[in-house]
């Protein structure tokens, strides 16, 4: 984890104003700590490697609601522009395609992640521009499309006897791809549902099966413990939570208490053992 989230502040202490300048401030300070007692071969010119070097390409955190989610995004060197955490972006795809996201974080602790990630060497997404007023009207026309598919949506999977429970849908920002993402208990034969979506909205339809760890990332809300979900606010990849885990700390032995509103073991779990290790 390597923010400090005080978003329990708001509205007990701190106007919501004064508590993102409090929030920016504390993980300015968190960050540089991080850096100063992980030191890192790429925060050395003296000592650096075929491998630290590809760190230095101008690189930022970023997610993006589509297909790729969180990820790093380079930005091109003869390109002058400043980049802060929540400036919306539009970058460019392996494929060609462009999508719109929002700046997570910049600047050396993006460093630091990559090399502690190990994706100094992946092909990244490519940073274009940050987002125009054009572009807004382009992302309000995307939004408003995806409103109006859901009911077609709803009346298509009717229409061919399909069990498929929508979770989103998602326009590419250049509308050359409509995400479906949804959940099932089985697999689900979709050629023709995906021939008569690609007709009705004229672009290619992309059909994506999601398992219930995954919906509830997407969807977001409030666990138990009074705080936003761990996968939708901090969590970038699942790992497997067994009840072994539960029974190493002593924790109760219903599952019902233990298990998160996915209907899976609480991701949480994992964190006690983890800090112990």
């Amino acid at each position: 984890m390597y923010n400090i989230d005080l978003s329990f502040w708001e509205r007990v202490s701190l106007t919501h104003e004064e508590l993102k300048q409090t929030e920016e401030k504390c993980n300015r300070i968190y960050h540089d700590l991080i850096l100063d007692k992980y030191p890192c071969n790429c925060f050395h010119e003296e000592e650096t490697t075929n491998a630290s070097k590809e760190v230095k390409k101008r690189v930022v955190e970023a997610y993006c609601a589509g297909l790729i989610g969180w990820h790093f995004c380079e930005i091109s060197e003869d390109l002058d522009v400043d980049l802060t955490k929540g400036d919306q972006i539009l970058i460019q795809l392996e494929d060609g395609g462009v999508e719109l996201a929002e700046v997570l974080e910049t600047d050396s602790i993006v460093e630091f992640r990559q090399l502690k990630l190990g994706c100094t060497d992946q092909k990244m997404p490519v940073f274009l521009r940050k987002l125009t007023n054009d572009d807004k009207s382009q992302l309000d026309r995307n939004n408003y499309d995806e409103t109006r598919a859901k009911p077609i949506f709803f009346e298509k999977i009717k229409k061919y006897d399909l069990l498929m429970k929508l979770v989103g849908i998602h326009y590419q920002f250049d509308r050359k791809k409509l995400y479906f993402f949804y959940t099932s208990d089985g697999r689900v034969d979709f050629r023709e549902l995906a021939k008569d979506l690609a007709g009705e909205f004229k672009t290619r339809i992309e059909l994506r099966q999601m398992g219930v760890r995954d919906e509830a990332k997407k969807i977001g809300g409030i666990g138990t413990c009074g705080r936003e979900y761990c996968c939708s606010s901090f969590i970038t990849n699942f790992k497997r939570i067994s009840t072994n885990i539960a029974a190493e700390q002593n924790l109760s032995a219903n599952l019902s208490k233990l298990s998160g509103p996915c209907g899976k073991l609480k991701c949480c779990l994992s964190f006690e053992l983890e800090e112990h290790n």
